[in-house]
């Protein structure tokens, strides 16, 4: 580390931790960069996720280590206490007869149980089987059966009554486990409590001591840890397989990139059973020693941020674009004189991040005209995040400039990146460091990546899969001849190596003219807008381009306010004509932004915003093509009617 490296180090410390631990850390670990020598030691000592716990629960002791909100009320554990719960549960599905190679499926919304779960199932040898709350019960009972799963832990009586609804489809499962069994009918021979589990995991470490460590020691790098199943739109759902040594290649890789530390508090919100909170987030958070804050719900987050001033926040580009779009929201409610200076203000901040960008330095004047842009603008976004975020993610998707710019003038790092649950989350990603916005970044040190003839994006490295489970042919035909694994994405490099995602590669609309066309590009601009909270073009084999908008309704509500309309609800304006003149000006104005080809002819207004619950969307936020194309397929034929 040189004086210069030093010197930035202090800086972000300072933002993160008290004044007298700072020349400690820094004198601890200075003979590698970025504080990181304890965790990239730790991975050498371990071969699989339980023994890192065990490692860091040893080292760390009683230091606090992780809590959730429940009803408002935030409970949580010590290192020690996690390790140990952990072991508790573990050994409780060991008397019920889980040995090593055996799936025990999990259903729960982000809670303490989850992790203690997943921990402990791995701990002896078993293999995790994470399953989306929001599934229906045949599709969750597809899970068990495919995965073969022996155990079945479940959250409440609803994932309860999911799983007793399909039970007879469901042939190797031979206990269910209730977390809180309020309401829940626990005669049933089938199901036991939580805290049952708990109990005999404990008798058993009283009467055999060290039993679980030495199951865990016995867990090899190539031994599964858990299968992903991936979205289940265009066929039944796949148990992408995951081992220890996937996960392991990541978490050395980004111990080498990413700047965190034992000091550093998050505030997770995006689902545990989604490969990437649960790599990134899980078991970095792990790795890292960093103490996790669970967030009550998506609903919550601001308030639960604010409350717990994380300087790490894991989140997708839709949850930056919300921020965004209720901040200029705001805005637009403002005196004439605060808007100006807001923009005044973004200008500014946008100039600043882009001579960083470039490592310019900044010219004197405009230096200090930055300063008071922040103190009058920027400052109030990073305290509504907690004052302390030093970074956060935008990765999963493509994200716009003009937020990135936004989120960086106040002083915190949008890291943009690019993975997929068949390469173990992240593939590349972008460094404090080493970065280009609105760019994957650059590949992690785990894989290798390289693009194929017809522009696809191909990956081979330790992260990468195996393959699916049960499934051969599926697996075959994800990789090439040679190795490769065939993301489905389309990219290239750019001139100075960074990774650019153009599209996926079964989305790219390629009109009745032969126009190749991105979609995403035309509906990140209009999701730019804040009237827009999501927006869908269409127009593959066709002449031109429609599109399908979600209205931000209290955005919708200002909007005809200033125009004078009189209205009883928000919902109302979806339906009149005066209001869709108004909304015709806003697409008129992204259209002016467009080449003639991307240009959107129709337009459709939706009465019912997308959700994960309703289907429209993934669990990270990010829109299921096929279902909104399916769907809505009534309405986005009568945009086609004239040029039938």
């Amino acid at each position: 580390m040189d004086a210069k490296q030093e010197v930035w180090l202090r800086k972000e410390l300072k933002r993160t931790s008290k004044k007298e631990l700072i020349d400690a850390v820094i004198e601890k670990e200075k003979i590698i960069e970025g504080l990181r020598l304890d965790t990239v030691d730790i991975l050498k000592l371990t071969k699989n996720i339980p023994q890192l716990l065990r490692l860091q629960a040893e080292k760390y002791g009683d230091r606090f280590a992780v809590e959730k909100r429940m009803k408002g009320v935030w409970s949580g554990v010590s290192w020690k206490e996690y390790y140990n719960m952990a072991r508790a549960v573990g050994l409780g599905l060991y008397s019920l007869g889980v040995r090593k190679g055996d799936r025990v499926a999990l259903l729960a919304q982000n809670r303490l149980e989850w992790i203690f779960s997943d921990i402990g199932i791995m701990g002896i040898g078993g293999c995790t089987i994470p399953i989306y709350v929001t599934l229906p019960s045949a599709e969750i009972a597809y899970i068990i059966s495919n995965s073969d799963s022996k155990i079945f832990i479940a959250e409440d009586k609803v994932a309860l009554a999911k799983a007793l609804e399909k039970i007879k489809e469901c042939p190797t499962l031979t206990k269910i486990v209730v977390m809180n069994t309020e309401g829940c009918d626990m005669s049933n021979s089938m199901v036991m409590s939580f805290d049952e589990l708990v109990r005999r995991g404990k008798d058993m470490e009283k009467r055999e001591p060290g039993l679980f460590e030495k199951l865990t020691d016995a867990v090899e790098q190539d031994d599964l840890a858990t299968f992903i199943y991936t979205s289940g739109t265009t066929g039944p759902p796949k148990g992408a397989m995951i081992t220890h040594k996937n996960v392991f290649a990541n978490l050395k890789a980004l111990g080498k990139v990413v700047p965190a530390f034992y000091t550093d508090e998050t505030v997770p919100f995006l689902p545990l059973c989604h490969v990437y909170e649960r790599v990134a987030g899980h078991f970095t958070g792990i790795f890292a020693g960093i103490t996790t804050h669970y967030a009550e719900s998506f609903d919550t987050i601001v308030e639960d941020i604010k409350a717990k001033r994380p300087t790490i926040i894991l989140a997708v580009p839709r949850v930056c674009e919300k921020v965004y779009a209720k901040i200029l929201s705001q805005v637009k409610e403002q005196a004439q004189w605060k808007q100006k200076m807001f923009y005044w203000a973004k200008d500014i901040g946008a100039k600043v991040s882009k001579m960083k960008e470039k490592r310019q330095d900044i010219p004197w004047g405009l230096h200090i005209q930055y300063k008071l842009a922040y103190t009058l603008v920027f400052k109030k976004l990073r305290e509504a995040l907690g004052g302390r975020v030093r970074w956060m993610t935008a990765s999963g998707a493509p994200i716009s400039r003009e937020i990135v710019d936004f989120f960086n003038s106040a002083g915190i790092f949008v890291i943009e990146g690019y993975g997929m649950t068949e390469c173990t989350a992240p593939a590349t990603l972008n460094t404090i460091n080493d970065y280009k916005f609105n760019t994957a970044g650059r590949a992690l040190p785990s894989n290798q990546i390289k693009i194929a003839e017809d522009g696809e994006i191909l990956l081979k490295g330790d992260n990468v899969i195996q393959g699916y489970w049960k499934m051969p042919q599926q697996t075959k035909d994800a990789f090439t001849e040679d190795g490769w694994l065939m993301s489905g994405d389309i990219g290239r490099f750019d001139e100075d190596g960074y990774l650019l995602i153009t599209d996926r590669k079964k989305d790219l609309i390629i009109t009745a003219g032969g126009k190749n066309i991105a979609p995403q590009n035309i509906e990140n601009m209009f999701k730019e807008d804040p009237l827009f909270e999501q927006f869908v073009v269409i127009g593959d084999m066709k002449k031109y381009l429609v599109g399908l908008a979600s209205i931000n309704l209290e955005v919708a509500e200002r909007l005809a306010k200033e125009q004078g309309l009189a209205f009883k609800s928000p919902e109302e304006l979806l339906d009149r004509e005066d209001f869709r003149a108004i909304v015709d000006k806003h697409v008129e104005e992204k259209n002016k932004q467009l080449a003639k080809v991307e240009t959107i002819k129709y337009y459709r207004i939706l009465k019912q915003p997308f959700s994960e619950v309703t289907g429209e969307l993934t669990p990270s936020l990010k829109v299921k093509r096929k279902v909104v194309m399916q769907k809505y397929a009534d309405l986005i034929g009568s945009m086609y009617e004239k040029e039938a």
